[in-house]
């Protein structure tokens, strides 16, 4: 029995305008920050320093004592660039009239929550769990685990959306539960391990895609 949905949220439920490039190269010229590295440089300092509340330890082995002012106005970039998917929040409260509905996501706890502060949808969902807070990014089964203690269910009783294939499928279905996968133009290839996939141009039509993935034939979408 399907007692709980939840989902990512980073080109899941909300996309941002500008590409992270772009963003980061905002971010330096109004922090007034030399930038004299790139999306590569910063994702192997992310990968390596990544913070439990902030992107502050990446930005501090890339830009020293700028970090500060850096982070700031990066974290700001990209939440005035970030919008909802057409259809997320709708449906979002459709879900939960049948379903507890949760959120997991990669990132420090400080910098996601603000995120969810912008798109005004703190008080979404029945539970929020923010990688960076529990120490385990996804595709990691722990990270899977804490989102299913939060919203009180057992793995085989939640399903999991996202559009990565690794870390939002391949690692929902490793730890049980089961996942769906969202696509979009030029994404990458539904993996072999999800139970069902739809665009996130039709992510409205998930209430029907997941009634049919259960067998349930109440819902009427």
């Amino acid at each position: 029995m399907l007692r709980a949905v939840a989902f990512d949220l980073d080109d899941t439920l909300a996309v941002t305008a500008r590409d992270r490039e772009t963003l980061l190269a905002e971010a330096a010229d109004r922090a007034d920050v030399a930038l004299d590295f790139g999306r590569e440089d910063y994702l192997a300092a992310h990968r390596k320093h990544s913070g439990t509340e902030s992107r502050r330890p990446v930005f501090e082995a890339l830009a020293g004592e700028q970090a500060p002012a850096l982070t700031h106005a990066y974290r700001a970039a990209v939440g005035e660039a970030m919008s909802s998917v057409d259809g997320a929040a709708e449906t979002v409260e459709r879900l939960r009239e049948r379903y507890r509905v949760g959120l997991l996501t990669d990132g420090p706890d400080r910098t996601q929550r603000d995120k969810l502060r912008r798109l005004g949808w703190r008080d979404y969902f029945d539970a929020v769990v923010v990688t960076g807070a529990v120490g385990a990014p996804k595709p990691d089964r722990a990270a899977f685990e804490s989102l299913c203690d939060a919203l009180d269910v057992a793995p085989e009783e939640a399903a999991y959306v996202g559009d990565d294939p690794d870390r939002d499928v391949a690692g929902a279905a490793a730890a049980g539960l089961l996942a769906v996968q969202v696509t979009y133009d030029g994404g990458p290839a539904v993996h072999p391990d999800a139970d069902a996939s739809l665009s996130r141009k039709e992510l409205s039509t998930l209430p029907t895609v997941l009634a049919e993935l259960v067998g349930d034939g109440t819902d009427d979408a």
